[in-house]
C-alpha cells in the first residue's frame, strides 16, 4: 500500500459538484486567466505552481476490491453480488490493481524529468476511484501554497470516461474542499497523437516482430495480424465524443483518434501486415450497444485467413493495469492459443522515456504559451484542444455535469 494510504481508513469518493465555479468574466469554470476566454488553444504563458496527476485508481488488497467497485459504479445501483463477477479479475491478482504502483512510478519519472529540465513544479497524484482521491491531491497542493495547477489525466483520448469525467472530478474536488475561489485549474490537451505517446507503441511492435521471428513467423504480410486494442465504450458515448462541430460521425472522436494513431504507427513501421482496431473490456447490460468487434471475436476468423500470429497492441492504455493484465494477457492470449495462434502483447507506454518526456512537453507548452502551429502532433486531427469545446463528450445517461477545463456545458 502506498505511503499516502498506510493506516488510512476507507473513505468514499466525494459527491458530485452541484455547480462549477466560474471566475468573473470567464467562460471556462475554474480556469486560469490565460484559459478563461475559452479559446481552443492557450497562447499566453501561464505561471503554474503545481501539477495534478489524475489516475483511475484501483484496489490495493482483497478488502479494497468491493469498495473500489462501488466507487466505480456509484449511482448505478449495482448490487454487490454482480460486482463480484468483476471482482474475481482483481482477486486473481491478490486484490491488487497494478495501476496505483504504475502511477507512483510515473509520478517519480515526471519529477525526475521536470527536475532535469530545471522546471520547479511539484506533482500531486490523485485518483478518481480510490485513495488518494483527486480531492486529496488538490488539498495537498493548496496546503503547500500551490494555487495555479495544471492537470494531466492518464488517458490519451477523447470520450466521457477518458476526458470529461476527469474534468468532472476536478469540479467535484474543488467543491468538496471548498477551494472554488482559492485555486485555478487547467488541463493539458489530449495527447493521443503526441510523438512521445506514439513512439513506445512503434518500438513495442518492432520488438514483437523480433519475438515472432524467433518463433519462426517471418511472413508479416500473410501470417501476422496486428490488433490495436482499446477499451470498448457505449456507442452512444462514442458518438458524442469530441466537439459536436467536428462532426466525426459514428464512433465520434474516440474511434477517429484511435484509427488515426494506428494508421500513423503502421506508416512509421513501414510493414505490410494487416491490422484492425478492436475493442475489449465491455461491461453493462447486453441490450446496450457498445463498440465492436471484441478482440476475442476478431481473432476467430484469423486462422482461416492463414494467420499464424497476432500482435496485440494496447493502444488505448498508458500502463499495464487490470484491463491489460486480465482482458489481454489472460483472456485474449488464451483465445489466441485455443485458435492455434501465437499471441504476443506489446508494451504500454508506462514510464518509457519518450512518453514521460512527451508529458513534460505538454506542461512546457502551457508554461510558455506555445502557439498551436508549433506544437507536435503526428496526425491531422491534432494538436488537440487545451480548453475542451462546448458540448464535448456528453454522457447520454447523465447529461452534462459540472466540469472544469472546458467551455460549458
Amino acid at each position: 500500500m502506498s505511503a499516502e494510504n498506510i493506516g488510512a481508513t476507507f473513505r468514499p469518493k466525494p459527491p458530485r459538484a452541484s455547480a462549477a465555479v466560474v471566475a468573473d468574466g470567464s467562460v471556462v469554470p475554474g480556469a486560469t486567466e490565460a484559459a478563461s476566454t475559452g479559446a481552443p488553444h492557450v497562447s499566453a504563458p501561464t505561471a503554474y505552481d503545481g501539477i495534478l496527476l489524475l489516475g483511475f485508481g484501483g484496489p490495493e488488497g482483497q478488502d479494497d476490491v468491493i469498495p473500489f467497485l462501488r466507487n466505480v459504479t456509484a449511482g448505478r445501483g449495482i448490487p454487490d453480488e454482480r460486482l463480484e463477477e468483476v471482482a474475481h479479475h482483481y482477486r486473481h491478482f491478490g486484490g491488487v490493481s497494478p495501476i496505483n504502483e504504475h502511477n507512483r512510478e510515473l509520478k517519480a519519472a515526471l519529477d525526475a524529468e521536470l527536475a532535469g529540465r530545471g522546471i520547479d513544479l511539484p506533482v500531486y497524484w490523485g485518483n478518481r476511484n480510490w485513495m488518494p482521491y483527486v480531492t486529496d491531491a488538490v488539498e495537498a497542493a493548496h496546503r503547500d501554497g500551490r494555487t495555479t495547477l495544471l492537470a494531466i489525466a492518464t488517458s490519451a483520448y477523447s470520450s466521457y470516461s477518458s476526458c470529461r469525467q476527469y474534468r468532472e472530478d476536478l469540479a467535484d474536488a474543488v467543491e468538496a474542499t471548498g477551494l472554488q475561489s482559492a485555486v485555478r485549474i487547467d488541463k493539458v490537451r489530449q495527447f493521443f497523437d503526441h510523438p512521445g505517446f506514439v513512439a513506445p507503441f512503434v518500438e513495442g511492435i518492432r520488438e514483437g516482430i523480433a519475438q515472432l521471428a524467433e518463433r519462426g513467423v517471418t511472413d508479416l504480410e500473410h501470417e501476422v495480424e496486428i490488433l490495436f486494442s482499446t477499451h470498448s465504450i457505449p456507442t452512444s458515448d462514442a458518438d458524442r465524443s469530441g466537439p459536436p462541430e467536428r462532426a466525426f460521425g459514428a464512433g465520434g472522436a474516440y474511434v477517429a483518434q484511435h484509427t488515426a494513431v494506428a494508421q500513423e504507427i503502421m506508416t512509421q513501421l513501414g510493414i505490410p501486415s494487416s491490422w484492425q482496431l478492436v475493442f475489449q473490456s465491455r461491461s453493462g447490460p447486453p441490450q446496450v450497444p457498445w463498440l465492436e468487434p471484441d478482440i476475442n471475436d476478431a481473432m476467430q476468423e484469423l486462422p482461416e485467413r492463414g494467420r499464424k500470429a497476432v500482435l496485440i497492441v494496447p493502444l488505448g492504455f498508458v500502463s499495464d493495469h487490470m484491463e491489460v493484465m486480465w482482458d489481454l494477457d489472460t483472456e485474449a492470449i488464451e483465445t489466441a492459443e485455443e485458435l492455434g495462434l501465437i499471441g504476443i502483447r506489446t508494451a504500454t507506454p508506462s514510464t518509457h522515456p519518450a512518453y514521460v518526456a512527451g508529458l513534460v512537453d505538454l506542461v512546457q507548452e502551457r508554461l510558455a504559451g506555445t502557439p498551436a502551429e508549433e506544437r507536435p502532433a503526428v496526425t491531422d486531427l491534432g494538436p488537440w484542444y487545451d480548453v475542451c469545446r462546448p458540448g464535448c463528450c456528453e454522457n447520454k445517461r447523465l447529461g452534462f455535469q459540472p466540469a472544469l477545463a472546458g467551455v460549458a456545458p
